[in-house]
């Protein structure tokens, strides 16, 4: 399968890179620059360039089976990466006929919102990223393409264990938690099998009693 993947040097982004390259798919991603990304892999093309400039993201596009975004904003960063970043990928894969399309969102988000007050203080600390989840959200949403939102709690550095659960009502709890190489896992099955299409859907850690 190809795969184009944006976010591909944060933290979620190494691990998928690197499990859709274990898993036999060829991986076009885009970067600021090429040193940023450590992975050397016959099946992986890395693309220079930024979202402003539609060229590089239509390059890393074309020709895809399915794009994979993991963008986040970094630590101090205040810009709308998401939702910009959104808005360059969805016109890109219009452009290239692609129609299959993953994106990382994060639980609260949306009608989940006030799912919990805990829920709500995390929205007041942290309310410019979940704004700009919203907005990618409703980006997704609105566009014609076959599309699945994946909502993670709190994510961690942990191991893979490929232990998680995933549901459209699932409810993680205050506890929440899964790692960044599961929620690639997850997200790279899911764009192979397509189980949740036209849905946001919750994945979080297994706990002991699950």
């Amino acid at each position: 399968m190809k795969l184009a993947i944006f976010g591909a040097t944060g933290a979620t982004g190494r691990h998928l890179v690197d499990q859709a390259l274990q898993a036999g798919h060829e991986v076009s991603a885009l970067v600021r620059s090429a040193d940023r990304l450590s992975i050397v892999h016959p099946r992986l093309r890395l693309v220079v360039g930024i979202f402003s400039q539609q060229d590089g993201v239509r390059d890393v596009v074309q020709g895809a089976d399915a794009v994979i975004s993991v963008l986040g904003a970094r630590k101090g960063d205040a810009s709308a990466i998401c939702t910009e970043g959104m808005r360059g990928i969805i016109a890109a894969m219009e452009t290239a006929g692609t129609r299959r399309l993953v994106a990382l969102s994060a639980y609260g988000a949306s009608e989940t919102r006030r799912a919990s007050l805990f829920i709500r203080v995390v929205r007041r600390i942290i309310a410019a990223k979940m704004r700009d989840k919203d907005s990618m959200e409703a980006l997704v949403r609105a566009s014609a393409l076959d599309w699945t939102l994946v909502r993670p709690p709190a994510l961690t550095n942990g191991p893979r264990t490929g232990r998680y659960r995933a549901g459209t009502t699932l409810n993680p709890g205050i506890a929440g938690t899964l790692a960044r190489a599961d929620l690639a896992a997850f997200m790279l099955r899911e764009a192979v099998e397509g189980n949740y299409r036209g849905a946001a859907v919750v994945v979080a850690r297994q706990g002991r009693s699950d």
